[in-house]
């Protein structure tokens, strides 16, 4: 018994394309009209609170503690830690943000709505890296502003 080889009529080179695409548009759940954020206001301040933070630990620590004064949350504006001649730079990954309505640091809950996001942390002593790790960072929005909470080392 011979088998023949059955012959397939070949597809237009578009029609295979316009296949593929779809195939990876499925698969990789995109829709074809991007929608923003649910909470865009809020990511943008949290990417402001970064970039802000940043800024200022780029310009030494005096300008950090100033940067962390202002920003340290209402509710514990006394529980912050002075970092001596250390600066911390944090590179949040924003698509871990989200809402952590349990955060309730030593037992208090601070007002406003709390969310979390990890972090890629770097910490400099005299402009030297003296630790990185990866961590979380609490961002605290009250009356149309982020709050966060001064880092203490350990």
């Amino acid at each position: 018994m011979s088998h023949r080889p059955q012959h397939r009529r070949a597809q237009p080179p578009y029609r295979v394309t316009l296949g593929c695409l779809a195939a990876l548009l499925v698969g990789t759940g995109c829709s074809p009209t991007p929608k923003p954020p649910s909470d865009a206001g809020e990511h943008r301040l949290v990417r402001e609170y970064f970039r802000d933070n940043n800024a200022a630990a780029r310009k030494g620590p005096a300008a950090q503690r100033k940067f962390l004064r202002r920003t340290q949350h209402p509710d514990f504006r006394g529980k912050s830690c002075d970092l001596g001649a250390m600066t911390v730079e944090l590179d949040p990954a924003m698509s871990t943000l989200r809402p952590d309505s349990e955060f309730s640091p030593d037992g208090v809950s601070p007002r406003g709505r709390s969310w979390v996001v990890a972090v890629e942390v770097t910490v400099r002593r005299h402009g030297v890296i003296i630790g990185k790790q990866v961590g979380s960072q609490h961002i605290v929005f009250l009356n149309g502003q982020a709050h966060g909470f001064t880092p203490c080392p350990v």
